[in-house]
């Protein structure tokens, strides 16, 4: 209940409740200034045009969101002129339907924010359908929505020059709590009494996210010229933490190879659980920083483990030597601590605002960390066949919004028919999977968000309040619409029962109405999705496992480098270390999805699952010994030690190969060394690496079941 509670409470702060607020202003401030003069069909044209390009301004660099509101001006206009002029005939509006549901979905091969210009087009097309409009003011109309778009624009520019760091500082802050949720499942896998299966999914899972948070916080930092090139104190410490941040996830992934033998070996000592303790106190107050810059408030620095560390380290000093080694895979895992407490501390100087934390400057080479979408025409013109995605799921959308339209004029049953139409086109994702989610989601809201709207219209309500509760209700559609699509549609629905009830429509018959079109649309998108052209992700899985691949031997590359005695760029280590997080989590979310999808289509779902879990664990271990060596000053290492790696690495590429792709990684020299006498440390390294090049022939094998070698 706490939890629940203080989720609630920061609800109030996070930037989905500011996109509420700020649409709600938008759409509803023309609707009302009109009607008191008396203007309503005017500011209505006005509100329904701030509410299209309120659907493209997603949280991100501020001249993407512009330039995307630029754009989606331009085809919302174009798409209302045309509508207004074909819908005077019905094949000329079922053309229409057809060519603009193609040419906007193909939007998809843009990237989300293309996708999202496309939606609010098909929306503005919809909206304009089933509206009376002569002639001779089809250009008035067009303009009164561009002028909404213009409204909407400028209240959004406007809140981002108030307060232009505040979108980054939620960003951030959601990026670092969601890192503190996988340090905390981390900490279970030193509890001895959880099921290692069970956190290995539950770690993969969490990956995901805290990918997609790194990049969304990376995405607005790094493109956001203000934050990376003015000399300002405030965008300083904002990138400088996330650079932090980045460091902390990988100290956090860097871990003892097995686990399984780790509990065997010292579960009777009651390390692990200490160890446990401390990771998820560590993981308590790492939520806490979160909290303090998403609420960009102070950070309170909970008591200091000074003690509980000495404690540990006094527990470890005590195993005997002969003890598995000396006991020097604890001392290394001692040492892992320490550096996430020590990065902890260094993104803590976020709070100290002050020449200190600002003194160091952010590097120059950030621009290779993000990256950058082409709006090349060539790219629209390639994916014009069936072999692309993009095209078979813009023909499904094609094919189905012109069913719908087709049933639509059928069936007469009310005056929103256009309803039906606007559930395919929005309900019809590109996966299957995703599509059946938002189905369900969709028909569960309405149905929910009726039975709300029913009982608050049949209640004794003054117009004041209910008007009130509808203001309410808009807010929270527009603020999760992007983070809890199911709450968004339960708001939704009770608002617009509401709002037609203002305009003197009758609410049960409009209720039936509702309930049919979103059924009958709903219908139609998933049969579309099961079967015209589907897209089952077991046929597209291969080319994410061969990325995996290939982003784990880059990522083991570096780290051969520096057992050469290489001096290996940070940048490049980085960059590599990056696109073996990206490739693992889309690796993961495509598994996932696999997963909702019909269990005729799953594919080698077993093996899938082993070597999404065995790639983790491997770049894992290659962060484990990289960061211990990195750390140190160059020099080769035994060559029992290259020797190990490289085996680890040919297993690598040999599998890469045997997906029928070329290899796109560099292969290490053979230069040969005398073999030396391995001290302590460098026998933990070599067990390290033995168990890496284990897991490579497990991941051979694996891959070989996959592709049916």
């Amino acid at each position: 209940m706490r939890k629940q509670v203080k989720e609630a409470s920061l609800f109030f702060f996070s930037q989905s409740l500011a996109d509420g607020l700020r649409t709600t202003i938008a759409v509803l401030l023309p609707a009302l200034v009109s009607f008191y003069l008396n203007l309503f069909d005017l500011g209505m044209t006005v509100s329904l045009g701030a509410l299209c390009v309120s659907l493209v301004d997603a949280p991100g660099p501020i001249i993407h969101r512009r330039n995307t509101m630029l754009f989606c001006l331009l085809f919302i206009f174009i798409v209302v002129v045309v509508t207004g002029f074909a819908r005077l005939n019905i094949f000329l509006t079922g053309l229409e339907i057809l060519v603009f549901s193609f040419f906007f979905s193909m939007f998809n091969v843009y990237g989300l924010r293309a996708t999202m210009v496309g939606n609010a087009a098909l929306l503005a097309m919809v909206l304009t359908m089933d509206r009376p409009i002569e002639p001779a003011q089809v250009l008035w109309y067009g303009l009164l929505m561009v002028a909404g778009g213009i409204w909407y624009m400028a209240i959004s520019l406007f809140a981002y020059h108030i307060r232009p760091y505040r979108t980054a500082q939620r960003t951030l802050g959601e990026s670092i709590r969601e890192l503190s949720r996988y340090l905390s499942i981390k900490a279970d896998f030193y509890n001895t009494k959880t099921d290692l299966h069970e956190d290995y999914k539950k770690i993969i899972a969490q990956q995901i996210v805290v990918s997609d948070k790194q990049d969304s916080a990376r995405e607005i930092l790094f493109k956001t010229r203000q934050i990376v090139n003015e000399n300002t104190e405030e965008g300083r410490r904002l990138v400088l933490a996330f650079i932090d941040t980045v460091d902390l996830f990988e100290n956090i992934t860097a871990s003892y190879y097995d686990y399984e033998l780790l509990r065997q070996r010292f579960d009777h000592t009651g390390i692990l659980n200490q160890i446990y303790k401390i990771a998820k106190q560590l993981a308590a107050d790492l939520e806490l920083t979160g909290i303090g810059i998403f609420t960009n408030s102070n950070y309170i620095k909970r008591p200091n483990y000074d003690a509980i560390f000495l404690e540990l380290k006094n527990k470890i000093e005590l195993i005997p030597k002969s003890e598995h080694g000396d006991s020097i895979v604890l001392k290394k895992m001692l040492v892992n601590i320490r550096k996430i407490m020590q990065a902890h501390n260094d993104l803590l100087r976020y709070f100290n605002v002050g020449p200190s934390r600002g003194s160091k400057k952010a590097s120059s080479s950030h621009t290779l960390f993000v990256s950058h979408q082409s709006l090349d025409p060539k790219i629209y013109w390639n994916n014009l066949n069936l072999s692309s995605s993009a095209f078979r799921h813009a023909s499904r959308v094609a094919i189905a919004c012109i069913v719908g339209f087709i049933i639509s004029k059928f069936i007469s049953y009310g005056y929103h028919s256009y309803w039906i139409l606007m559930t395919i086109a929005f309900m019809l994702k590109p996966a299957y999977s995703l599509t059946r989610q938002r189905n369900i989601e969709r028909i569960s809201g309405t149905l929910i968000g009726g039975a709300i709207g029913f009982i608050l219209l049949i209640l004794p309500i003054s117009s004041m309040l209910l008007f009130g509760v509808m203001v309410v209700l808009m807010v929270a559609t527009y603020s999760f619409i992007r983070i809890q699509y199911l709450v968004s549609v339960i708001c939704m629905t009770p608002f617009l029962l509401i709002l037609f009830h203002f305009l003197g429509a009758e609410f049960i018959g409009l209720l039936q109405e509702r309930l049919i079109d979103t059924a009958i649309g709903c219908i139609i998108a998933l049969l579309a999705g099961y079967l015209l052209f589907p897209d089952w992700e077991s046929q597209g899985l291969k080319s994410y496992l061969h990325q995996m691949l290939v982003a784990n031997a880059a990522y083991l590359q570096k780290l051969l480098d520096a057992l050469y005695g290489k001096n290996v760029s940070i940048t490049e280590y980085k960059l590599a270390r990056k696109e073996v997080y990206i490739s693992s989590a889309n690796l993961a979310a495509a598994f996932q999805r696999m997963l909702s999808e019909p269990k005729s289509t799953q594919k080698n779902k077993n093996e899938i699952h082993q070597f999404v879990v065995l790639n983790h664990t491997l770049f894992s271990n290659i962060a484990t010994i990289a960061s211990s060596i990195l750390s140190q000053k160059p020099y080769r290492r035994s060559e029992i030690i290259i020797r190990t790696a490289k085996k680890a690495q040919h297993n690598l590429f040999d599998t890469i190969e045997k997906f029928g792709k070329p290899i796109l990684v560099s292969k290490s020299n053979t230069e040969k060394d005398q073999i030396e006498e391995l001290t302590a440390d460098a026998l933990l390294v070599k067990e390290q690496l033995e168990f890496i090049h284990k897991l490579t022939s497990d991941i051979q094998k694996t891959s070989e079941k996959i592709i049916g070698l």
